[in-house]
């Protein structure tokens, strides 16, 4: 009879064994069953983690690089493979670079602006986004902790910001004042999605300048975009957040359009970085009245229409503005009612030069009954005045802003910004009314690193009234802001 080849490796293998097996303990026993165990533990372990890679790469946007693993120890001592976070790149979220050239500014408010098809803000890398296990939403959440320090030569009226229509023009309380704050420290959810439909972005944003105590939560921004189009509370079309300056003053230029709103826009890539932008936004007439049963009242959405190119040296932006104001007073009041037409332009651009970053920013605006929209005349009422005989009478507003930004080494640079304001002169207006406003900064900004930045600023401003009264002041403002995610 023939035995079979493998009988006799077998044979081979079990006979030295079963001798072995004689004097076998029961502690070589124990070794060997803990020893299948363990083979038994790591297979599993392999066949779970084959199963979850083939998951998450099902799961992963198209073009998404796979995700990297590494070994963690545990605490049996065996390395278990473990996956780590998936990390986004512009072309695995399928989302085009702004042509824009980077710059860095103090408050980063270009960051949170809607863009044309979604495109990346200029000089962000998508640095901290990750995708959700199992979905195909790319989330990142940002922000600042900032820490203002600010000292005045006299009363500058609003304390936390820099805001030249609220200088008191008979000096108010003479005597310097300090004063510090973290109110401008921010926190930012930003999420990006693929859809059929183009890809869709949503950011929520807060800062703590609200009025429920003296860091009281307050709403900056809540929108999302799909594609092309724009629905939420945010910054207005109206406004270039490109061409604001680099300061560390909350503010700004008092003569920037500036307004934070509900809106709906639809955004009208034409190619060659030109773009048609239409939006349709609520902001309240803001009117002063001769009688105390008069109000305002929102009777139409205000549109906007602007034009803007973009190019690898700055970028160009017209914009227009058609507003509706209209007031009511009380049933039984003999004031009556009445309505205006008021409308504006702003033109307002940014432009780069040179190796080590150097950049101008500037700005035009002006128009009748478009206060709401101006940062210095938000909240003053000076869309328009009503006369004794019920009459609404629109009011002129003017002015103009520029910026330059000068690179010193690649840590330290330096802006210098000036801006002007007008508001008509008016008979019917109180004499205490803003009628024009000043405004210079200076500063010298280190950022050491991507994720802190130090700066001083000196601002000069100067408030004068309808009556030619006028008052000015000076601050000099130092800060340090630490970068949650860069």
């Amino acid at each position: 009879m023939r035995i079979p080849t493998r009988s006799l490796c077998l044979a081979a293998v079990l006979l030295p064994g079963a001798v072995a097996a004689q004097t076998r303990d029961a502690t070589q026993d124990a070794e060997i069953q803990r020893l299948r165990q363990t083979v038994d533990m790591l297979t599993a372990r392999i066949q779970a983690l084959e199963s979850g890679q083939a998951s998450t790469a099902q799961q992963a946007p198209p073009n998404a690089a796979q995700p990297a693993t590494a070994v963690a120890s545990t605490p049996g001592g065996v390395g278990r493979p473990t996956q780590l976070v998936e990390v986004a790149s512009p072309d695995a979220m399928k989302v085009k670079p702004s042509p824009l050239p980077a710059r860095d500014t103090f408050d980063e408010d270009d960051q949170a602006t809607a863009r044309a098809d979604n495109e990346v803000p200029p000089g962000d890398d998508l640095e901290g986004f990750f995708v959700i296990p199992g979905t195909e939403t790319w989330l990142r959440l940002g922000g600042y902790a900032k820490l203002d320090a600010m000292f005045d030569s006299g009363d500058a009226g609003v304390t936390d910001e820099f805001v030249p229509s609220s200088i008191p023009v008979d000096g108010g309380r003479d005597s310097t004042r300090f004063n510090m704050h973290a109110r401008q420290t921010r926190l930012t959810f930003e999420g990006r999605r693929n859809t059929d439909a183009g890809q869709l972005r949503f950011l929520i944003q807060n800062d703590f300048f609200g009025s429920g105590g003296s860091y009281g939560y307050r709403l900056r921004h809540a929108w999302g975009q799909l594609g092309n189009t724009y629905v939420g509370f945010g910054w207005s079309a109206f406004m270039d957040l490109d061409s604001g300056p680099d300061t560390l003053d909350f503010a700004g230029p008092p003569a920037s359009p500036f307004a934070r709103l509900a809106s709906v826009r639809q955004y009208f890539p034409l190619g060659n970085g030109n773009q048609l932008i239409l939006a349709a936004e609520h902001r309240a007439p803001e009117l002063q009245f001769s009688g105390v049963t008069q109000r305002s009242r929102t009777a139409a959405p205000n549109l906007v229409l602007a034009a803007r190119h973009e190019a690898d040296w700055g970028s160009l932006q017209a914009s227009g503005l058609l507003r509706y104001l209209t007031y009511d007073s009380a049933k039984d009041s003999n004031e009556g009612s009445d309505s205006a037409t008021a409308g504006g332009l702003a033109l307002s651009g940014t432009w780069g030069w040179g190796d080590n970053g150097d950049y101008m920013v500037f700005g035009a605006v002006g128009g009748q009954g478009i206060g709401a929209f101006i940062g210095d005349l938000g909240g003053l009422n000076v869309d328009g005045v009503v006369d004794p005989q019920g009459d609404l009478q629109v009011l002129q507003q003017y002015g103009g802003w520029l910026g330059y930004t000068h690179h010193w080494t690649q840590r330290w640079r330096s802006t210098l910004t000036y801006s002007r304001l007008y508001l008509e002169r008016d008979t019917l207006l109180d004499p205490s009314v803003f009628r024009r406003s000043d405004y210079a900064a200076a500063n010298i900004i280190w950022q050491p690193a991507p994720s802190w930045s130090w700066g001083a600023e000196l601002l000069y401003g100067k408030l004068q009234e309808q009556s030619g009264a006028s008052g000015d002041v000076f601050r000099l403002q130092t800060a340090l802001k630490y970068d949650f995610v860069k």
